[in-house]
């Protein structure tokens, strides 16, 4: 059973930027294409990210431009690497294979928003 962990998650300031990473315990299949999913407090989780094995990227309309997702398969991670952040942006933010994601979630990293 892979596990996920993320990690870099912070408070930071509207326009700032942040990298997420999220580090799978053993190989993803070439066949995955790994997303990221975020969920605000009241709101249920959404992609907002998706990557294939071979690093063909699709984003959610709201963080085009500004978020870039990317995977290094020998290491078995996936970043994410937001830029111009917004406080509509506060949320937790999972890793978890796309478009179905059905690995166990981990625990996820939190990213605030706000001056």
């Amino acid at each position: 059973q892979v596990q996920l962990v993320e990690s870099g998650g912070d408070l930071v300031q509207p326009g700032g930027s942040l990298r997420l990473s999220c580090a799978a315990s053993a190989s993803i299949s070439r066949s995955n294409a790994m997303g990221w999913y975020r969920q605000a407090p009241g709101k249920q989780r959404a992609s907002v990210a998706s990557i294939t094995y071979g690093g063909i990227t699709n984003y959610a309309d709201s963080v085009k431009g500004r978020f870039t997702i990317s995977r290094d398969n020998a290491k078995n991670t996936v970043y994410l690497q937001m830029n111009s952040l917004k406080p509509e942006g506060s949320a937790v933010y999972y890793c978890n294979a796309h478009p179905s994601p059905y690995y166990a979630w981990g625990q996820g990293t939190q990213v605030t928003v706000s001056s």
